[in-house]
């Protein structure tokens, strides 16, 4: 038998080198990998912890966590979110809202687990507690991502392509709103002293349509909107009533920092400072620009409110301090003079209406068109475009 020589089986050791270190590099990624994922976990737990304080209560009937060995994927079946004083009539009736939908993955990436990204499968559909359905949304894709955590999120992101929210009744579902893109993206900024901290928020909304708001809003428009929240004490989970009460309080402000809308060939532009009155109402002021107003003054519906005679209820919304009753005798009065006198100036009534609001405006320029500019006013909650009350906010707490 021939014995290998001692030098030779001194150099064999380096071939056994490199798969002991590549086995010692995967048992540790590996450990790493279940490391980070029981951490992933604890920080799912730990948002779905602040939201539940927030009146915001995740429940998932499956949840499991996979993506090795380079990702962490949190996959949760059968979700539901229950919302609580959420809004000012949630807050009266303290009744909750749930909502359902069939998956949502979490993911994040193994170096850096404090940054989720999450997707939604649709449709998600809502109901008050005990209660049938009563909206469903759906939506092509939905996405999200926070970065922060486990604590207070300093980005927010959420995207939809083509969103549709429709009301439910039985078996017939009626269009609420729709969308070929929305998304929202909300940061934290820092204020004029450590104390008080900011958040700055951007919508932006591509061929929306909303129904049942306002007839300016159900033709398709494009929207974008920065807004600011000053007087902020705190980032600590609370529901939205409650921290509109505290910057009231603190006498906060609603910044509209960068305001854009565009609807066939009307565009319009706003930047301003809102506050809140004790009673939870919007109070403040608007700059506005208006490039083809008066596309926009017959969507106000005036001309026909005129031709039907005018209830004193629809003359409150639309030009609040003149009686009905003045009107109509003065529209009768030009009918008895020269007979359908007054029905001309009903038909031309957004003439004279568009005519008053340019006699309070000034003239500019709007991206190269003539424009108007006029104020935008929020009277305890009212809208009022120059004299005319064109909608009626609802209290935010």
């Amino acid at each position: 038998m021939t014995d290998i020589p001692p030098t030779t089986r001194r150099r064999l050791w380096p071939l056994y080198l490199m798969p002991t270190l590549l086995l010692i590099a995967a048992i540790g990624w590996s450990l790493f990998w279940f490391v980070s994922a029981s951490q992933v976990d604890r920080i799912v737990d730990n948002w779905r912890a602040r939201e539940a304080a927030a009146g915001r209560v995740y429940e998932c009937g499956d949840r499991t966590v996979a993506g090795f060995p380079f990702r962490l994927e949190v996959r949760c079946t059968d979700a539901s979110v229950a919302l609580t004083s959420q809004t000012a009539e949630q807050v009266a009736s303290r009744t909750p809202l749930t909502a359902k939908l069939g998956e949502i993955l979490v993911v994040a990436q193994i170096y850096d687990p404090r940054l989720l990204i999450a997707e939604f499968k649709g449709p998600a559909s809502f109901a008050d507690r005990g209660r049938p359905t009563s909206m469903v949304l759906n939506w092509a894709t939905a996405r999200s991502s926070v970065a922060g955590l486990p604590g207070p999120p300093q980005r927010v992101a959420l995207v939809f392509d083509a969103p549709a929210l429709d009301r439910v009744d039985g078996a017939t579902q009626t269009p609420l709103a729709r969308a070929r893109h929305a998304e929202m993206h909300a940061r934290q900024v820092e204020g004029p002293a450590p104390d008080q901290q900011r958040i700055e928020t951007d919508f932006r909304f591509e061929g929306a349509s909303i129904q049942e708001l306002h007839p300016l809003l159900a033709e398709l428009f494009d929207a974008n909107l920065r807004v600011t929240l000053s007087g902020l004490k705190d980032f600590r989970p609370k529901p939205w009533p409650e921290r509109f009460r505290e910057l009231q309080a603190a006498g906060g402000r609603i910044e509209i920092t960068q305001a854009r809308i565009q609807q066939g060939g009307m565009i319009a532009t706003a930047i301003g400072a809102l506050g809140l009155t004790p009673a939870g109402n919007v109070d403040g002021e608007l700059q506005m620009v208006v490039a083809g107003l008066d596309q926009v003054i017959p969507k106000l519906g005036i001309d026909k409110v005129l031709e039907q005679g005018v209830s004193q209820s629809t003359l409150d919304r639309l030009a609040p301090g003149v009686r009905a009753n003045d009107v109509n005798n003065v529209l009768g009065a030009l009918d008895r003079a020269i007979p359908g006198l007054g029905r001309v100036v009903r038909q031309n009534a957004n003439v004279g209406v568009a005519a008053g609001i340019n006699a309070l405006g000034q003239e500019a320029t709007l991206e190269g068109r003539p424009a108007r500019a006029v104020p935008l006013r929020f009277v305890d909650g009212a809208v009022m475009l120059g004299p005319i009350k064109v909608a009626q906010m609802k209290p935010l707490f």
